[in-house]
């Protein structure tokens, strides 16, 4: 059985980071190892959470996996908190990286043009140093432009695309993959570049007009996934990007549909259904 580690926050109840992660890895046959690298009450979408940070813990722990001879097939990093653990993340990358490891980076830290609250300009420009270690990275269109210092735009043209990726491949990653791209209205989808074939994918859906925090967290950790069960990326951004779109369709229809993440536990039978069709 292959095996990844992903490191980032969890929190205990919200559908978000690990709380996502962990459980669709898993499903999809992948052992999973995490590293959270802070504990929250809930996800920061509610009021008065409570928030412990383990940046300490991360080299204790990478030093007994060291001590014990773990490896692991990819590495995943979702969620980082501060420049520290960005530096901790390149440490990690060295130490545990072989041939074959994929390194597996989501700069989770904008949307909607805005970075999070507690990061700056500067937390999105360390970001693309990290993304510069990566062997896949997968921002959505506010963190590219970030870390590359391209204009925003809400409205834009399939150029516009393909400059934000040459500009994210020359940090230095193999495959660059953009979440939340549209062309057409009424579709959403992902564009991807490989940097050493000089190659651009597309793949679109139909866009349910609704958002959904912890959605990032569900495409990444299935990507990844999927790639472990043996898909190429193209393959699996397809089988990420559908299985995201069910997880959303199912929470519309849940006559209590919770704000605060999408029922992707109900969606899972349809991940490995599709997973088993590639």
């Amino acid at each position: 059985m292959k095996r990844i580690v992903t490191i980032q926050d969890i929190s205990c109840v919200g559908k978000c980071s690990l709380t996502v992660a962990l459980p669709i890895i898993s499903a999809m046959g992948v052992e999973a190892s995490i590293i959270p690298t802070a504990v929250l009450s809930t996800h920061t979408m509610f009021k008065n959470f409570t928030c412990k940070d383990l940046t300490d813990q991360i080299k204790p722990i990478t030093a007994h996996w060291k001590s014990e001879g773990i490896d692991f097939g990819a590495i995943y990093t979702g969620y980082l908190g501060s420049f520290e653990q960005i530096d901790l993340m390149k440490e990690l990358f060295d130490e545990f990286r072989t041939e074959d490891t994929i390194v597996f980076v989501d700069p989770a830290m904008a949307d909607n043009g805005k970075l999070y609250a507690a990061f700056d300009e500067a937390f999105a420009k360390h970001m693309a140093t990290l993304c510069a270690k990566a062997d896949i990275i997968v921002p959505n269109i506010t963190e590219a432009a970030y870390m590359t210092g391209m204009e925003y735009k809400t409205v834009y043209d399939e150029a516009y695309v393909k400059e934000l990726l040459q500009k994210l491949a020359a940090l230095g990653a193999k495959i660059s993959i953009l979440t939340g791209v549209s062309f057409e209205e009424g579709k959403t989808g992902v564009m991807g570049y490989d940097r050493m074939k000089d190659e651009y994918f597309y793949y679109s859906h139909e866009r349910l007009n609704v958002s959904y925090h912890g959605t990032g967290d569900v495409f990444s950790s299935t990507c990844i996934g999927a790639m472990m069960n043996g898909l190429n990326w193209k393959e699996a951004v397809q089988v990420a990007a559908d299985y995201t779109k069910e997880c959303i369709r199912v929470t519309l229809e849940d006559p209590a549909e919770p704000w605060y993440g999408v029922n992707f536990e109900q969606a899972i039978p349809y991940l490995l259904k599709q997973l088993g069709k590639m």
